[in-house]
């Protein structure tokens, strides 16, 4: 079955809101089986919209939508897939009830355009809310289907898990599963170099590499009759990977480096704390951005300036005089003086020049270094990070926070 992703609102195509919907219904859709050939955006014009849509399933089985589903006079969708598909709009009961109980519930005023949300086309298959007001619901003729789903991704992802997925699953003849590799410290390029052979010889499963900053994912997806038996064809081909690549991996479906280290910090239960300061805190941000990492992080130290590493951080006056804050010996007391001071297992810290001033032919735009301490050692490690790009002040940030993640979980494998 071939479907297309239409999204519905004029915020999107504005670049106002990010379109987390369709990454989301495309992930879904991939792992029941079902392909996704097109993906489209469309303002909340009725016009465009219906051109859209007569398009969407002009050349797919099915379309599911996202949005214009509110109470508002420019919340249309219902209504155009109603009158493309001749259905009458009627209402619906046990929807009308819903919304009512929802607006007594939170004791607010509901009022007449509400009662829109609950109007659906005639034979419609009808999908409850629990987060907001606006039912889902899907309509069925001639061998296509709409389906139209909130646009609030609070509202949308718990009814398409909940509902939508066990009413999609009777037209799914097939099932993906995919397992995801993660490596650290090897360019794509490379990766497709050494895997070549493997990545062309093999259809079921399939594996293809992705690539962001400093990282590189592999997914290894199979198709099958059901899910165990599409991963017990994945694991041999991970397995596979693991034995070539082994070096490079950091996690297996773990998402980033950041919740890779807060799971192993959690298996070994030791902490992390922070000395940053060419990171300005970005890895602080990071870290605690997963959930659980209160359990591995109780601070850090946002030491940009010199005074601040050898009040705080007790890094020796005469080390920033003979060496700079920049430099190996300046990394290694701020990992060590932010590991004393918070008791934490481990002490990383970063120093460096993110440009794009304050560089020198000595000490160049990209220079950082990573230190971290133990109980045992204390090492500092030089990273190059500058590729010559415009503007990479941030890219040089980012990767040092993922080479310091990445040096913390080596050294945890160590403890």
């Amino acid at each position: 079955m071939k479907a297309e992703i239409l999204c519905v609102g004029t915020e999107l195509l504005l670049g106002d809101i990010v379109n987390t919907n369709a990454a989301f219904i495309a992930r879904e859709l991939a792992r029941l089986g079902i392909d996704v050939y097109n993906q489209s955006v469309v303002g909340d014009n009725p016009q465009r919209l219906k051109e859209s849509l007569e398009l969407a399933l002009e050349r797919n089985d099915m379309v599911i939508m996202t949005g214009g589903l509110g109470p508002t006079y420019d919340d249309l969708t219902k209504e155009t897939v109603a009158e493309l598909f001749g259905r009458k709009m009627v209402l619906h009961q046990p929807s009308m009830e819903r919304i009512e109980r929802f607006f007594q519930h939170y004791r607010r005023v509901m009022t007449d355009n509400n009662r829109k949300q609950a109007y659906m086309p005639e034979g419609a298959t009808v999908f409850p809310n629990d987060n907001g007001t606006a039912p889902g619901l899907a309509v069925e003729q001639d061998g296509k289907i709409a389906i139209l789903l909130p646009g609030p991704p609070r509202e949308m992802t718990p009814m398409f898990l909940d509902a939508v997925v066990p009413y999609l699953e009777q037209f799914s003849g097939s099932t993906l599963y995919s397992t995801n590799v993660h490596l650290f410290g090897i360019g794509e390029s490379q990766v497709e170099t050494i895997l070549k052979e493997m990545m062309v010889s093999s259809q079921n499963p399939t594996i293809a590499p992705y690539a962001k900053e400093g990282e590189v994912r592999l997914r290894v997806t199979a198709s099958a009759k059901s899910g165990e038996e599409a991963k017990a064809m994945v694991e041999p081909a991970v397995e596979k990977i693991k034995e070539i690549l082994g070096e490079y991996i950091y996690g297996i479906d773990v998402g980033d480096l950041q919740t890779a280290l807060v799971k192993a910090l959690q298996s070994k239960n030791k902490k992390v704390a922070f000395a940053e300061s060419c990171t300005g805190g970005y890895l602080a941000k990071r870290l605690t951005e997963v959930p659980g990492s209160s359990s591995v992080f109780d601070c850090g130290v946002c030491s940009y300036a010199n005074e601040i590493k050898e009040r705080i951080l007790h890094v020796s006056h005469q080390t920033l005089a003979d060496f700079g804050a920049v430099s190996e010996q300046t990394a290694k007391e701020m990992a060590r003086g932010v590991r004393e001071l918070s008791g934490a297992d481990i002490g990383v810290s970063t120093t460096g020049i993110a440009g794009p001033g304050g560089g020198s032919e000595e000490k160049p735009v990209g220079l950082v270094y990573v230190g971290i301490a133990t109980e045992d050692s204390c090492e500092a490690y030089e990273l190059r990070l500058s590729r010559g790009y415009q503007d990479e002040r941030e890219y040089i940030r980012y990767l040092a926070g993922s080479h310091a993640f990445h040096l913390c979980l080596k050294t945890l494998e160590r403890l």
